[in-house]
């Protein structure tokens, strides 16, 4: 049953949170009547609301990881979103790292230094992610390459971390009307349009978040598919016997 006051006197942690998806993300909890966003980016950026705490963070620094995890003793809700997108063609490894320091093991990372804290509230991780994950887009390859591995981190995740009362939701956005997506010449979502559904599944507990016209599509044929079921299948390997 949807919990439509999922974000009521919670504390929200949002990565990338100085623009686009993130600052879209940051003013929708603001709305649903988050207690505290500890608003996270590289960028400085000044927000008018008290309840929102800015914090410096590099997601493909572990240092600047352990800070913020220090900085944010309190959090019920993680929402990796922080990303970094560039067009490329996998002909340079380095681009390919870039992308998988930033876009998988920045979000392993920020959920290990505070899974204690999660599992203390029975909190949720929202991973970001992008249909990018179900088929590669070439002109980003790399992208699309991290964000098929966050897909696979968040059903582990969702197996490993369920033993501790922690939810795992992933984003599977199509494009979004922001920097990232600025070149390519294709109908595009308001990032505010992607913010309220992605908080709307996170209240109607989907695992798996579509958040727009474009992702939608895929929905039904996903949550119904022999996919899905092959991982709910996995995931029981998880189960103790009885």
């Amino acid at each position: 049953m949807p919990n439509e006051h999922a974000l009521e006197r919670r504390t929200l942690l949002i990565t990338g949170a100085s623009r686009g998806l993130g600052r879209a993300l940051v003013d929708g909890a603001l709305e649903r009547g988050a207690a505290r966003v500890y608003a996270a980016s590289r960028t400085v950026f000044a927000h008018p609301d008290a309840r929102v705490t800015r914090l410096e963070l590099d997601v493909a620094d572990q240092g600047s990881i352990d800070d913020v995890a220090a900085q944010a003793p309190d959090v019920d809700i993680l929402i990796n979103n922080a990303a970094l997108g560039l067009f490329d063609d996998l002909t340079d490894p380095g681009v390919l790292e870039e992308h998988l320091s930033v876009n998988l093991l920045g979000p392993v990372r920020l959920t290990n230094a505070l899974v204690a804290s999660l599992a203390a509230r029975g909190g949720a991780v929202v991973n970001v992610g992008s249909i990018a994950a179900l088929a590669n887009l070439p002109v980003m390859a790399s992208y699309s390459v991290s964000k098929a591995a966050l897909l696979s981190v968040s059903q582990a995740q969702r197996g490993l971390l369920a033993a501790r009362g922690i939810r795992v939701h992933a984003v599977l956005a199509g494009p979004m009307d922001t920097d990232m997506t600025s070149a390519l010449d294709i109908p595009k979502t308001a990032p505010s349009v992607v913010a309220a559904a992605i908080y709307d599944g996170l209240a109607r507990g989907a695992d798996e978040i579509f958040p727009d016209p474009v992702s939608v599509q895929f929905e039904q044929g996903w949550n119904n598919g022999q996919l899905k079921a092959f991982e709910r299948a996995n995931a029981a390997l998880l189960e103790p016997a009885v």
